[in-house]
């Protein structure tokens, strides 16, 4: 905003514009209005306790916090070094079910 002693501040143009959710944004309203998105969440920790991916999970942070030690480690340090390990050992099998759903919920809604 651009301001002067003789003049109400002058608002920039950008500012006028009304702010109008991305496609993403918009999808994510959609999901949480219908409470679809809480459904894909228990669907995902179902499918993840399953396969063994939250025991492989707790195993990592396990040997972490034996290898630092105890007292030298903090919750945001297990997050920073097993988030990459996690998200990249979620099986496939679990990422394609959970983006059917995805597509079936889009495919019956009129976005």
């Amino acid at each position: 905003m651009r301001t002067s002693i003789n003049r109400p501040p002058t608002p920039e143009p950008e500012d006028d514009r009304e702010q109008q959710p991305t496609f993403q944004e918009t999808i994510n309203i959609k999901l949480i209005e219908s409470g679809e998105k809480e459904r894909l969440k228990e669907l995902l920790r179902e499918r993840l306790i399953e396969c063994g991916w939250k025991d492989d999970m707790k195993a990592l942070c396990r040997a972490y916090v034996r290898k630092k030690g105890r007292n030298n480690v903090s919750v945001d340090d297990l997050v920073q070094v097993i988030t990459p390990k996690g998200r990249a050992s979620v099986p496939d099998s679990v990422k394609a079910e959970l983006l059917q759903r995805i597509q079936t919920f889009l495919a019956s809604t009129a976005i």
